[in-house]
């Protein structure tokens, strides 16, 4: 995966508390989610038109979170909780939901780096 998403591809740490997601990780996380919801909304997109719902609600990182984020993560990985990812799982999880979203909508947002913060 191409992307600063703090990916481990080809590690073999011992357990899997050394491969779960770094705190780092888990900022940038969420920075995402407040980025691609503001994305969202200076684009004009409300949840109805991305997630096919009936009301007009403009995007907040909360919703980013549930409403695209974990519903990815709950297919690839059948886990609902961000804390149980390890590193490799979040780049993989983020390179679905990028493609999916730039594919639908046109709005693409870059995983945070580290400068980024």
């Amino acid at each position: 995966m191409g992307n600063d998403t703090g990916g481990v591809e080809g590690a073999d740490s011992g357990s899997h508390q050394d491969r779960r997601r770094t705190q780092q990780q888990n900022k940038a996380l969420h920075k995402y989610f407040r980025q691609l919801s503001e994305a969202f909304n200076e684009a004009g997109f409300s949840v109805m038109q991305v997630m096919r719902h009936d009301a007009e609600i403009p995007w907040t990182e909360e919703l980013v979170k549930e409403l695209i984020w974990k519903t990815v993560q709950q297919a690839m990985l059948n886990t609902d909780s961000t804390t149980d990812l390890d590193r490799k799982q979040v780049s993989e999880v983020y390179e679905v939901v990028q493609r999916h979203l730039a594919q639908t909508t046109g709005v693409h947002v870059e995983f945070p780096t580290e400068e980024g913060r």
